[in-house]
């Protein structure tokens, strides 16, 4: 996008969430614009939105269909959110061979949460 909307978009994002009011539904919908730009934080931010329900009715599939487009471009953080969706089970069967592929992309691109998840499911006997 623009420059001029990318200011904007953050201006905006940043009076909805850290404002008074934390309108969800109004940041769900800045979110959405953004992301179906390709911003991958958007849509990891979206993804998040869907999987809490926040702002939105919770969806786990649209959820993790956000998080596969942000984690695509390498963003570590929706990386690690899918790590978490296939090791908790949320809204997929549980698989912990997924989770750890997952949170080994997001680690090796630097999210230290999901270098944490490694060690501490390693240290299971994962």
């Amino acid at each position: 996008y623009q420059p001029e909307e990318t200011a904007l978009f953050c201006q905006k994002m940043s009076t909805v969430l850290n404002g008074v009011s934390r309108d969800y539904v109004e940041a769900v919908r800045w979110y959405r614009k953004a992301a179906e730009q390709g911003d991958a934080w958007a849509q990891t931010n979206l993804g998040y939105m869907y999987q809490v329900g926040r702002g939105i009715a919770q969806d786990y599939e649209e959820a993790l269909k956000w998080y596969r487009k942000a984690a695509e471009q390498g963003f570590a953080n929706a990386q690690n959110r899918i790590g978490i969706i296939y090791e908790n089970g949320y809204g997929v069967p549980g698989d912990l061979d997924e989770a750890m592929k997952w949170y080994r992309q997001a680690a090796n691109n630097g999210n230290e949460h999901a270098q944490e998840a490694l060690n501490r499911l390693t240290d299971a006997g994962n």
